[in-house]
């Protein structure tokens, strides 16, 4: 309930309760105990299914630039936001054959003990940083390297799926004859499906990143900076063994409206809102994506603020009852919530999204946005999902955040993340 007006900070249930209760649920009281240990079968299962994509669009193999997509299929990593915008590492992964990691300068020495990687060999850099005045020399060592290991474990096959590629490296496999097919799209239906042993890691990524919520939670209070209250989220993850944050969504008072807006040096004032998005890569490469809105300071959360907190939550909830396996992205969209005319101009892109290494498909939008650039497909038991609500009228002072990642079953939903809303900013009603 509310605290009275010169009493102490609002009310704010422990944590610790409701991780427990989440980790003592049907759904994950059947992942083995061991499973975090079993990395092994962790990537022998990805590497099945990005396989099995490769298979139906009868493709010889891929060629993989982005970190996450190589991991996935190999379980290897090294400076992923590094190589994220330098293309210096990539892997070719064969649907029938031993993969090839080709790795930065000295580097080899990463994948040792993986048994995914049969082979790893120094990578060719061929961009403009790495080559300048010799980079059609480089591209072509490069697309001979390539098009030798087409041609060896292709079987007569010249279709090649590729995640990125620039031009260059494009017109070079293209003059040799190299088929290049959409490779994203394999990655990411690969994805989409989690084992035991993902859910687990995820588990404990978003365990991490709840513990850094806590951490934020605990050290508001008036006179803070922004950026100090999202230093501690940052601290808790690599602490914990995780690894980056994609985004610095987190604003207070008026900087919470409209949304999208990033830390600051700001300092933030009682009475105030702060809301935050996590985006935070965890231990073993999991993506927690959590979305909390915070009251600061001591007194009464402002009528305004409370009905903004209610109508985030009630979309939640009202979108958390609607998911089940087997309904169609564009049939939840339609029968999602139904914003306030108000906070239309303002939605968030998405209804809900797939998180796994990182955001990832499927993804809802609103229905008004669906002729412009939704599509359909629909969710399956074992996907795990976002819930999106970010409630903020146009040119009002304030915005409500919330996100609540869950995992897909058959006839509803598990809740992985398990932070409490805050008691002071719900309305009557939803206590």
């Amino acid at each position: 309930m509310a605290p009275d007006s010169a009493g102490p900070k609002p009310p704010f249930r422990s944590l610790d309760p409701d991780i427990r209760r989440a980790r003592k649920s049907p759904i994950l009281d059947a992942i083995d105990s061991e499973a975090l240990l079993d990395m092994r079968k962790l990537r022998t299962y990805r590497l099945g299914r990005f396989r099995a994509e490769l298979k139906k669009r009868d493709c010889m193999g891929a060629l993989l630039y982005d970190p996450i997509n190589i991991r996935y299929a190999t379980g290897s990593r090294n400076m992923a936001v590094w190589t994220l915008h330098n293309a210096v590492r990539y892997a070719f992964v064969p649907t029938e054959g031993p993969i090839t990691l080709f790795d930065f300068h000295n580097c080899e020495h990463l994948a040792d003990g993986l048994e995914t990687v049969a082979e790893v060999r120094p990578a060719v850099g061929w961009t403009y940083f790495g080559g300048g005045s010799r980079l059609d020399e480089f591209a072509k060592r490069w697309s001979d390297e390539i098009v030798d290991l087409v041609r060896r474990h292709g079987g007569g096959n010249k279709r090649l799926a590729v995640d990125k590629l620039d031009p260059t490296g494009t017109h070079f496999l293209e003059a040799a004859g190299i088929d290049i097919v959409e490779g994203q799209a394999v990655c990411e239906l690969a994805r989409a499906i989690k084992s035991d042993e993902e859910l687990a890691c995820m588990v404990t990524s978003i365990t991490a990143c709840e513990t850094g919520m806590a951490k934020m939670r605990d050290a508001l209070e008036p006179g803070v900076t922004e950026n100090q209250i999202w230093s501690l989220l940052h601290q808790a993850n690599i602490a914990a063994g995780g690894e980056w944050i994609e985004t610095r969504l987190l604003t207070s008072g008026g900087r919470t409206n409209p949304w999208f807006q990033e830390s600051s040096d700001r300092v933030i004032r009682s009475g105030e809102l702060l809301s935050f998005d996590t985006d935070l890569i965890g231990p073993f490469g999991y993506c927690a994506d959590i979305s909390r809105t915070y009251f600061c300071g001591h007194g009464r959360p402002s009528a305004e603020q409370k009905r903004l907190y209610g109508l985030a939550y009630e979309q939640i909830h009202t979108n958390l009852d609607l998911v089940k396996a087997g309904i169609g992205f564009r049939e939840f969209s339609e029968k999602s919530f139904k914003l306030p005319e108000a906070c239309a101009p303002n939605r968030y892109s998405v209804v809900f999204h797939g998180v796994g290494l990182a955001d990832e498909y499927p993804a809802s939008i609103y229905a008004q946005d669906y002729e412009r650039g939704g599509y359909d497909g629909v969710l399956e038991a074992g996907m795990t999902i976002c819930i999106e609500s970010y409630m903020g009228e146009v040119g009002g002072l304030e915005g409500v955040k919330l996100e609540q990642q869950i995992l897909v079953t058959e006839t509803g939903y598990q809740l992985l993340s398990t932070f409490p809303f805050e008691d002071a900013l719900l309305p009557s009603r939803w206590l």
